[in-house]
């Protein structure tokens, strides 16, 4: 049984780190249990999902990660009008979203991007644009010499809806310095994501765990997000994401050492605490069917998690990291995993309201 004194700061949104710590050592079929209950009283019976379609911008970075198995020397840009007839095919498929993204280089600039939301918003102004990364902004900011929060206002005006909360992987200083040295450091990131918040734009916030990070820096992460979550209000919901150790630096170095991917225990237990430590915080608990296979998903519904994620209609960089779940699922069978479970279904945008 978990202490009661444990679960009465977890009801109240106020559990501490040492409270976590014991949580994670406790059995960890009463952690998933007390992360459903905590389900239950922030959202309901309602799991959720979005009609999306992730469009690649581009698959060149100057970014040195050593997680990433996506990007190429000899790679591609797409064109204003090659990403329109991507958005084109997205809203004929149901989608509500496009999700934009890419790598950082110097040919991303900032006119680069409002020229392409400028032209979806014109020709598809029904369509939502869940686009580009902090490290994304952060980066076409300094090219221009711009504050960021400049650079944001510029891109929300030019039709960016909502700005993703990746880039994030571990809010560690230690960690980012060995698995992505060239990427924007973790106040930097804060600083980025509060700027969005401070005009408006809402972001998810993720996490990317099960490589070299420890126990103790997951909990730091997940604990800093809850912070920025109670000056701000910004984000909508916590994506925890499992490392894919395959065709990447970072993975090849764990399994020269013995070590895989996260098991399955692991992944639940670390969408429980998230669901814990981040109650009456944040909401919604995201879990992606991409990267923890679809059974995987559909039990962590029952250890904290309330939304699915997106429908993607592609995931080439999950792919590329030898994700081996697929890149797409169609909303109906999204639909039938949530019905399956009990639950009641919802299809939202990216900001949780409801789509008809």
């Amino acid at each position: 049984m978990l202490p009661d004194d444990i679960i009465k700061s977890a009801r109240s949104g106020e559990v501490g780190y040492e409270d976590a710590l014991r949580l994670l050592a406790a059995n960890p079929f009463d952690l998933f249990s007390l992360a459903n209950d905590m389900r239950y009283d922030a959202v309901g019976d309602t799991v959720s999902y979005v009609v999306n379609r992730n469009i690649y911008l581009t698959n060149r970075c100057i970014g040195n990660c050593g997680f990433c198995a996506f990007k190429q020397k000899e790679g591609y840009i797409l064109t204003r009008d090659e990403v329109l007839r991507e958005v084109k095919l997205a809203q004929a498929a149901g989608a509500v979203e496009v999700c934009v993204q890419g790598g950082y280089n110097p040919d991303l600039t900032l006119d680069y991007y409002q020229d392409i939301f400028k032209a979806i918003k014109s020709e598809h102004p029904a369509i939502s644009i869940h686009g580009l990364s902090p490290m994304e902004v952060f980066y076409a900011a300094g090219q221009e010499g711009i504050p960021v929060d400049e650079a944001l206002m510029l891109l929300k005006k030019s039709g960016l809806d909502t700005l993703t909360g990746t880039s994030a992987e571990i809010l560690v200083d230690r960690v980012r310095n060995i698995i992505c040295p060239d990427k924007l450091s973790t106040s930097q990131w804060v600083e980025t994501i509060t700027a969005a918040h401070g005009i408006g734009l809402r972001t998810n916030a993720t996490i990317m765990y099960g490589h070299v990070e420890s126990i103790r820096e997951r909990l730091e992460h997940i604990f800093l997000i809850r912070d920025i979550q109670k000056r701000t209000g910004g984000f909508t919901e916590f994506i925890p994401m499992p490392f894919m150790p395959y065709n990447n630096r970072t993975g090849e170095s764990m399994m020269g050492r013995g070590q895989y991917m996260t098991g399955g225990i692991e992944d639940l237990q670390l969408f429980a605490i998230s669901r814990i430590i981040l109650h009456t915080h944040i909401d919604n608990i995201q879990a992606p069917w991409v990267k923890l296979g679809k059974k995987l998903a559909q039990v962590a519904l029952f250890s904290g998690a309330n939304d699915l994620g997106g429908t993607l209609m592609e995931d080439h960089i999950t792919t590329a990291s030898g994700g081996s779940n697929g890149e797409y699922t169609p909303a109906s069978e999204l639909e039938w995993i949530i019905r399956e479970s009990g639950r009641t279904t919802k299809r939202r945008n990216a900001i949780y309201e409801e789509c008809k």
